[in-house]
């Protein structure tokens, strides 16, 4: 079986230049028309640029690691993970240097922007409680630089930069109620010629207070035709708008349009992004709209310039646009082929694949990518106080990419110790799963429900099935006595995030478990899914999983 896994992995090597395409969500609809959202995932405060005739976007990543995903497209439409700016937490000015080593959650890498500049590609993020910080490079396939500290400080959020024509450079950014108790504030301040060091005081340029504008947030600077724009949603996540500040003068005083609004659509809160112009002269936003368990999925709009104002979507009164569901492609000069994230896994490259990510800093003996046909899980002992898996950092999950999907796993498992168990999750601020459990005789299976996790709220056992003529190989090392078991552990996802799990001993016969789990949204995330390893007791021998393949399908 793993000679075959290893052949098949070798075939499905040669096509990984082809471009993959989702089972479950594809915004292209192949006749030069798109429909929303263009990614049916978690891609929080996007933001893009253009450079050539590519496109690349980022987002927020929070405690999640690697950070700042790096997301490349030719049209717009069509998208494909390509990087990560960031591979650690392990960031200049964050006491102590252990911080993200636990899974400390909504906290971390907030909006970030991101802009190319004399070669230099360059990201800027807020983290809340440490400051502002900038990561650049000139290859954005490759390794980015050591993030610098721009400007510490508690409550900080929102950067952006602007490159003045005259080599002058500012930086404006919001601030979080939460950490400054106070909000829809907006400051600039200026910073030396690499943008890496402020040399100003800050200016207050905007309170959207004093217009209506509460939690006004997430701007992006650009200018264009001698105006100075800031670009902000308002209004919170769920229910908000975007707005557009305009000045003559880059410190104001700035007008003020609304240029975006939910109008007659089911699209709430369509604010937060970018804007980009195309090679042809056409103008687009990217932004979020909040689908509670889902995430913030990224929707597309046009952009009609009007009477020097940005006017976002269709059906404009008063310069204020409505989205779009479908709409024809962006002009990019070309047509290119149909592409989406990769979701599933064969697991036969010696590298991670970049749709996956954990909790926290991983440690060295989490999990190894090989070449051998399946990803190597070791299991990890619990943290001292832990009352649920919203303190367990060795998570290794992918963002659901559609509204209906069903997530399937084949593992090979060497459960050690009684009590050791592997399995495949749906994890939010409520979590289910589906584990293998290692009994006093045989195996089981579970299905676990927690529900306010951040509550500490104690988990609760479903179900737990016993499982019978479970086939299992015998090895030994040395003395110790190895039990190889094959299992498949499966989530089938329905519209409203209702989730239904399943196993199987021989990956044809699926057996449902429990009772129907209703996903939830983490603390700034959606809702994730996928696979874990626990001891559970210290010092034991490490029990271990390889993961052969994780399937993404309707």
């Amino acid at each position: 079986m793993r000679e075959l896994t290893i052949i098949l992995g070798l075939i499905i090597s040669l096509t990984t230049h082809a471009q993959y395409k989702s089972q479950v969500w594809v915004s292209d609809q192949g006749d030069g028309t798109y429909k929303n959202p263009v990614l049916y995932a978690d891609y929080s405060d996007p933001d893009i640029i253009r450079v050539g005739d590519d496109y690349y976007m980022t987002a927020s990543s929070f405690n999640c690691v690697p950070g700042l995903p790096i997301l490349h497209s030719k049209d717009l439409v069509n998208w494909k993970i390509v990087n990560y700016a960031l591979h650690d937490l392990y960031l200049g000015g964050v006491e102590p240097q252990n911080f993200f080593d636990k899974a400390q959650h909504g906290k971390g890498v907030w909006a970030p922007c991101i802009r190319y500049h004399k070669g230099e590609y360059i990201i800027y993020w807020g983290d809340p409680d440490f400051g502002i910080y900038v990561v650049k490079t000139k290859d954005i396939l490759g390794k980015w630089d050591k993030p610098i500290l721009v400007l510490p400080g508690k409550g900080r959020i929102d950067p952006s930069p602007l490159f003045d024509d005259d080599g002058k450079v500012y930086l404006t950014h919001a601030w979080a109620g939460s950490r400054a108790n106070m909000n829809s504030v907006m400051t600039l301040c200026e910073l030396n010629g690499d943008g890496t060091k402020t040399i100003s005081g800050e200016s207050l340029i905007y309170d959207g207070l004093l217009q209506g504008n509460h939690t006004t947030e997430g701007g992006k600077f650009y200018k264009k035709d001698g105006y100075y724009y800031l670009l902000a949603p308002a209004g919170g996540v769920e229910m908000g708008w975007q707005i557009a500040l305009r000045s003559k003068n880059v410190y104001g005083p700035y007008e003020m349009k609304k240029v975006l609004h939910q109008g007659s659509t089911n699209i709430n809160g369509p604010h937060q992004g970018g804007l980009v112009e195309t090679q042809t002269g056409e103008w687009w936003f990217m932004h979020f709209q909040d689908k509670g368990a889902y995430g913030r999925i990224i929707h597309l709009q046009p952009v009609t310039w009007k009477d020097g104002w940005p006017v976002m979507g269709i059906n404009d009164k008063g310069y204020c646009g409505e989205p779009v569901l479908t709409y024809k492609k962006p002009n990019v000069g070309k047509t290119y082929p149909i592409e989406t994230p990769q979701e599933s896994d064969e697991f036969n490259s010696p590298k991670l694949s970049l749709q996956w990510s954990w909790h926290a800093n991983p440690k060295q003996t989490w999990g190894y990518a090989s070449n051998l046909g399946y990803y190597r899980m070791y299991g990890q002992y619990y943290p001292e106080n832990y009352t649920n898996f919203w303190d367990i950092p060795n998570l290794l999950m992918q963002k659901p990419t559609a509204p209906e999907l069903t997530a399937t796993m084949k593992v090979t498992a060497v459960l050690q110790n009684e009590g050791d168990k592997a399995g495949l999750i749906m994890m939010g601020w409520d979590y289910s799963y589906i584990a293998l459990v290692k009994a006093t005789t045989g195996y089981e299976v579970e299905q676990i429900v927690c529900k306010d996790v951040e509550q500490k709220t104690p988990e609760k056992e479903i179900a737990r099935v016993p499982l019978k003529n479970l086939k299992t190989e015998i090895k030994y090392n040395y003395q110790t006595k190895l039990e190889n078991t094959e299992f498949y552990f499966r989530v089938q996802v329905r519209d409203g995030a209702i989730c239904t799990f399943s196993y199987s001993t021989d990956g044809k016969k699926y057996q449902n478990i429990g009772e129907q789990f209703t996903a939830r949204q983490g603390k700034w995330i959606g809702a994730k899914t996928g696979m874990f390893i626990m001891n559970k007791t210290p010092n034991t021998q490490r029990s271990w999983i390889d993961v052969d393949w994780f399937r993404v399908e309707k």
